[in-house]
């Protein structure tokens, strides 16, 4: 129809679950009925804290709101390091709409928000789990390529005028989210 169906994320991935279920033989299921309410707290709890998290800590207006936000962000990024030191994925040993959820501001972290944000206690690199968790969604098939992080960067440094007023694009950091990673220690 060509026609906008929405432009909010977590309503998007919802519609790959059912809404375009006939248009393909594939059948992913990211919200599975028996962890919807599990998933829905986790989404919730990770949208306040991390992904809104890094936003709260570059848009601060004071010294006290960052601080605050700060110390929200980084106690929900070392509880998904937890988290993720006993299972694969945020909900087992399936991807669910909530990884996809976390893995744009992990992507996003090292290479602008640790910077730009002022996000910087730790880089995603300096989590064991959560970094080779990130690998391990990087890697799968077909989402590689719908990562331009130079554009990432560009956007971020470039538009945010008031946090970067010589919108300078810094040339690092170096990535390299194809190693390996450890993360099918927990299919056993």
């Amino acid at each position: 129809r060509r026609t906008m169906v929405s432009c909010e994320s977590g309503e998007i991935i919802r519609m790959f679950d059912d809404a375009f279920s006939n248009l393909t033989d594939i059948t992913p299921c990211f919200r599975p009925l028996e962890l919807s309410d599990e998933i829905d707290e986790l989404n919730e709890y990770i949208q306040e804290n991390i992904n809104t998290g890094v936003y709260k800590c570059g848009f601060a207006k004071s010294q006290e709101d960052y601080e605050r936000a700060f110390d929200a962000l980084f106690s929900a990024l070392d509880a998904m390091e937890t988290r993720l030191s006993k299972q694969r994925y945020l909900h087992g040993t399936e991807i669910t709409e909530t990884d996809w959820r976390l893995f744009p501001t992990l992507v996003r972290f090292d290479p602008v928000y640790y910077v730009h944000f002022k996000t910087n206690k730790y880089r995603i690199e300096d989590y064991p789990n959560l970094s080779n968790y990130l690998r391990d969604l990087y890697q799968k098939p077909g989402v590689a390529k719908t990562i331009d992080i130079e554009e990432t960067k560009l956007h971020y440094y470039y538009t945010h005028d008031f946090i970067n007023p010589t919108r300078f694009v810094p040339k690092g950091p170096i990535l390299d989210w194809s190693r390996a990673h450890d993360r099918e220690r927990f299919e056993n």
